[in-house]
């Protein structure tokens, strides 16, 4: 769980899970969504994947980048369960009329 806030930590990260929520993008059109060299867009990438937030397969000469969203569902849920905000607790913090 903590690669995947490492890698929603960063601004151009989140950005790029937004943009694949439209659907699968190429590298290449990603990458030009963003003002910083192809490096560093790898370097996210490359964060992203060891997150499990995206998964990606060559296709010719492009690398297309899919959404993970399975991987951010559990993550989420995680992070809700541990500071008590899971789904059975709306059941347990009712008032309880007298």
């Amino acid at each position: 769980m903590n690669d995947v806030f490492k890698a929603l930590a960063d601004p151009t990260r989140r950005r790029v899970l937004q943009l694949l929520k439209a659907g699968p993008q190429s590298a290449g059109q990603l990458s030009d969504a963003f003002p910083v060299s192809k490096p560093t867009m790898s370097a996210h990438f490359t964060v992203l994947k060891q997150a499990g937030l995206v998964t990606s397969e060559k296709s010719g000469k492009s690398v297309i980048y899919y959404l993970n969203v399975s991987v951010l569902e559990d993550a989420l849920l995680g992070f809700s369960d541990a500071f008590g905000f899971g789904r059975g607790d709306a059941d347990n913090n009712a008032e309880t009329p007298q």
